[in-house]
């Protein structure tokens, strides 16, 4: 039975149904809401932020399409506006009048989208991990992470997507190195991750994104809020790893343009620092999230 600290249900949304769990619900700090990557992506990676639930209700979801939410098939649903309008249902389904939001990677966009949304009230800061706010800096970044690849490595890419074959086991085993270096470095995956990727789903992320992930031939692949980032009126922290693809640098220059921002840069991790740097992720979070809440 789940208790009433933890609980887990559907959500109505536009298209579907989407999967959520909520735990520590019955703990006093302002609820944090979790908005995993992809797009097309799940919960099942972030599973380790429920750490934070020792002090607050920690909500996940899985966004329309992925995870264990409703994956109807209409491509038209899979749009921004869609995905942010789903965000801000999800919360009031659930009650969250005054929240913290941590967006990872494609989950940045939406948090800062549902932030600056008109009529949006009562977020009390955001945490933008990996963030991934200007398609064209984060493919100009993939590609300067990936000249630095072995020669042979980066022919095979190369070969790869002038004949548009991404199922290749070549091309498949020259991503596995590139996503050792800047997506997560532990040796091996954590399991919750390799389930994460075992159920990507595919026609989102292949819509929105591309199937490679250095030439974004998908609807976001103009997609770019960083010169909304100063209308921010709301503490934010930025997070990064050394080698993330969410370089270092143009997480920097985001951070730059949000008022009061601040910037973490976590050392030997890439994109999925939170599992990478676990316990100084976890730290950063709660430290940010009690200044807020003490007026700091």
């Amino acid at each position: 039975m789940v208790s009433a600290a933890e609980e887990q249900g559907f959500i109505p949304v536009e298209g579907g149904r989407v999967f959520y769990r909520r735990q520590g619900g019955d703990r006093p700090g302002t609820p944090l809401l979790l908005v995993h990557g992809g797009p097309g992506a799940n919960q099942d990676y972030l599973e380790s932020l429920a750490a934070l639930a020792d002090q607050r209700p920690v909500i996940f979801y899985d966004q329309l399409g992925g995870g264990d939410s409703d994956r109807p098939d209409d491509p038209g649903l899979w749009t921004v506006e869609r995905f942010v309008a789903e965000l801000g249902q999800v919360r009031q389904a659930l009650g969250l009048e005054r929240l913290f939001i941590l967006g990872q990677s494609w989950g940045t966009v939406l948090a800062v989208e549902h932030a600056l949304a008109p009529g949006t009230r009562g977020v009390a800061g955001l945490i933008l991990a990996g963030p991934c706010l200007s398609a064209p800096r984060w493919g100009a970044d993939q590609r300067a992470w990936l000249a630095a690849l072995p020669a042979e490595t980066r022919q095979v890419i190369a070969a790869a997507e002038a004949a548009a074959d991404y199922d290749s086991p070549a091309y498949q085993e020259a991503m596995q190195v590139y996503y050792q270096r800047h997506v997560c470095r532990l040796e091996p995956w954590p399991e919750c991750l390799e389930r994460c990727f075992g159920r990507l789903a595919l026609p989102v992320y292949n819509q929105m994104w591309g199937a490679s992930e250095f030439t974004i031939t998908g609807s976001l692949r103009d997609y770019d809020i960083s010169h909304r980032l100063a209308e921010l009126n709301l503490p934010v922290l930025y997070t990064c790893g050394e080698f993330d693809e969410a370089a270092p640098a143009t997480t920097a220059w985001y951070a730059g343009l949000t008022p009061g921002a601040r910037l973490a840069v976590l050392a030997g991790a890439s994109h999925v620092h939170h599992l990478e740097a676990e316990a100084e992720f976890l730290a950063l979070v709660r430290e940010f999230m009690a200044e807020v809440e003490d007026g700091r």
